[in-house]
């Protein structure tokens, strides 16, 4: 497998080592620290600069992502990889139930090997002589964008100036503003956001020690005064979310419904350290509802129809597909054969869960399974097991 050379600083970015009128692609979330390094890009003298937005329903719009590209005139590649996601990397996590060290589903893990894929496919249309994303050394999207751009074998240059470069917000912030663009001042965190989770780190929430979002930055999970309880079914076919209180829908509209609807009982919020490349840990904050509720779903399902043995080493396993995916391995060789693992597990998943909904919790009211392991009756279970084992030694 050929691979590039790694970029790892603003130094690096001349035309002396990029040709000026090459196709170079940029990830571009239109957040601070993407346009800055197109601004950046431009001063350097390159003149065929792209800038790759991959649409997994995020917060910011196309729109103002187009008026950046256009101030500082890039082309902009806006890429719908909603579908894409849900099917191959959000249902994967469900099934694997991926939760971070039991604090936090994993969101940002599951987007980044997607985004550098489709990047990795655009370069391949443009010949593109590198591919450059924004992430620093206290983000674990270093690592995992490297990773998979590594994986995939993409053999032009790759990787992130910021990496041995970093830039003071401040500086990033009066550049842009001397070029037109001052609409990024008002950013006081970093924000990630996509379908399956809102996340945010950084700025004022730097310090584990005494952070607190404030409460207008969350939009799914604000309580609301109306919210005062109700009953929702969940339903699994195979593994695979299918229907919710009977009606069946695509799990791109599962998780956009409930995330509205369990979100406004306050729930699906997370706060969790997540380690960084060599071992020191960084905050992040999370809103997630719909992953809240289909993961405690799945798992309830997950009991009901798997042997105890084989769940106890499914939960082994978990934390292995986890960790792999979290290192930026994504496309190597042991995710493969953990999610062959959790596949065959998930084609026995079948069944429903019906909730209570409630401000600030939810229980249970019905585990539902095609195929069940549990007992209904467990007088008659004894009797029943009684007689099956007296069985062999009883005369005829």
């Amino acid at each position: 497998m050929t691979q590039g050379q790694l970029i790892r600083s603003f130094r690096q970015l001349t035309t002396e080592a990029l040709d000026p009128d090459e196709p170079v692609v940029t990830l571009f979330s239109g957040g601070l620290d993407s346009t800055y390094l197109l601004l950046r890009l431009r001063d350097a003298g390159l003149r065929n600069i792209h800038a790759v937005s991959v649409d997994l329903g995020e917060d910011e719009t196309s729109e103002h992502k187009q008026r950046i590209a256009d101030e500082l005139g890039v082309r902009l590649h806006v890429l719908d990889g909603r579908a894409a996601f849900v099917e191959g990397f959000v249902r994967p996590a469900i099934q694997a139930q991926a939760v971070y060290l039991d604090t936090h589903p994993v969101s940002s893990t599951l987007s980044r090997p997607l985004i550098a894929k489709l990047a990795v496919e655009l370069a391949g249309e443009l010949g593109a002589t590198a591919v450059l994303h924004t992430a620093n050394r206290s983000q674990n999207t270093l690592r995992r964008l490297n990773g998979a751009l590594a994986l995939l074998g993409y053999p032009g240059r790759y990787g992130s100036p910021y990496d041995l470069d970093p830039v003071d917000r401040d500086q990033k912030i009066q550049e842009l503003k001397a070029v037109g663009l001052d609409q990024m001042s008002t950013r006081v965190v970093s924000g990630d956001s996509n379908l399956w989770c809102r996340e945010f780190e950084s700025g004022i929430l730097d310090d584990p020690e005494d952070h607190a979002v404030p409460e207008h930055m969350y939009q799914w999970s604000a309580l609301r005064p109306e919210a005062r309880g109700e009953f929702i079914e969940i339903r699994f076919e195979r593994g695979i979310p299918t229907a919710v209180d009977g009606v069946e829908l695509a799990l791109t509209d599962i998780i956009a419904a409930l995330n509205t609807r369990v979100g406004a009982y306050g729930l699906g919020r997370y706060s969790g350290l997540e380690h960084l490349d060599n071992g020191e840990k960084v905050l992040e904050i999370r809103e997630m509802p719909a992953a809240w509720l289909l993961l405690r779903t799945y798992r309830h399902l997950e009991t009901a129809t798997l042997d105890a043995e084989l769940l106890r080493e499914k939960m082994h396993v978990e934390q292995l597909w986890v960790r792999e995916s979290l290192e930026g391995r994504w496309y190597g060789r042991l995710h493969l054969a953990l999610e062959s693992f959790v596949e065959v597990c998930a084609a026995q998943v079948t069944g429903s869960v019906r909730w209570k909904l409630a401000p600030g919790g939810a229980e249970t009211r019905a585990i539902l399974a095609d195929d069940p392991r549990y007992l209904r009756d467990r007088e008659a279970w004894e009797k029943y097991s009684i007689h099956r084992e007296n069985a062999p030694y009883a005369t005829v």
